[in-house]
């Protein structure tokens, strides 16, 4: 007889900063997603997407933040490691790393599409919150 464990629910817990709106998942893979509105001076909105696994699942920290960077494409041609910021820090006891990088936004439509996002101009925020249940991966991406 198999054995069927439960889904590990996340326990991560955050606020919704004032005028974000909470968009239905467009994805099973998502936990949350964000429409971050416009702000004078952008041309259209920024979107952010928090993804949660379970246990042991999403990849190491290492791959997610190359993975990342490896989605923006310099101007000047350069590897956008040169360009990427990348902090490790602890907040309320959990270890989050950072990357902040900004270019032209090279992504795949949707995973293992041959269609890839050409967007200018853009700057990718990401975030692996690593907990006891299993790690966030976050990322915003915007003008």
């Amino acid at each position: 007889m198999e054995s069927r464990r439960p889904p590990v629910r996340p326990e991560l817990r955050y606020k919704v900063p004032a005028g974000w709106v909470r968009e239905r998942p467009s994805s099973s893979m998502r936990v949350a997603q964000y429409k971050l509105p416009k702000v004078e001076g952008d041309g259209e909105d920024a979107g952010l997407v928090l993804y949660f696994f379970g246990p042991g699942q999403g990849g190491s920290v290492s791959d997610n933040v190359d993975r990342w960077i490896d989605q923006m494409q310099q101007p000047d041609g350069r590897p956008s490691k040169v360009n990427a910021k990348i902090e490790t820090l602890s907040v309320n006891g959990l270890k989050v790393t950072t990357v902040d990088v900004s270019g032209t936004y090279t992504a795949q439509m949707s995973p293992g599409s041959d269609s890839r996002h050409n967007d200018s101009n853009q700057r990718l925020r990401a975030a692996v919150v690593e907990t006891p249940r299993g790690n966030y991966f976050a990322k915003l991406i915007g003008p």
